[in-house]
């Protein structure tokens, strides 16, 4: 769900990274502020999990094709399908596991500047 200047953030699983193909469509600065947007398309394969991670800021993201369980700490499992949209808050652990048809999402981040996208949770 990450542009390419971010991959290397990604808490994914070597063995899943060729199931996952990211597309960068914008990043920039939040006006007057220390923070920037990162904006992504994420197409992730059948039956995929993303693997436990974080993000210093907030997340939201919209379900363009396909579905994912989105599976956030302190939370039950929730299941997305395509036209639905979700958000995270920052520095909360969560994952998200494809179904049989995988999934099209489009992602949005607002982080520090200068702060790495994600960070991998055990």
């Amino acid at each position: 769900m990450l542009p390419v200047a971010a991959q290397q953030n990604l808490p994914v699983a070597t063995a899943q990274t060729q199931n996952i193909k990211r597309i960068p469509l914008q990043r920039f600065e939040v006006p007057g502020t220390a923070y920037e947007t990162v904006i992504g398309i994420a197409e992730i394969g059948p039956n995929v999990s993303i693997g436990r991670h974080t993000h210093p800021g907030p997340e939201s993201g919209y379900v363009i094709e396909g579905g994912f369980e989105l599976l956030v700490e302190g939370e039950p499992p929730r299941m997305l399908k395509a036209g639905e949209s979700y958000k995270i808050s920052p520095h909360t652990i969560h994952d998200a596991k494809t179904g049989a048809d995988g999934a099209k999402v489009i992602a949005t981040y607002v982080v520090e500047k200068g702060q790495p996208l994600a960070a991998a949770v055990k």
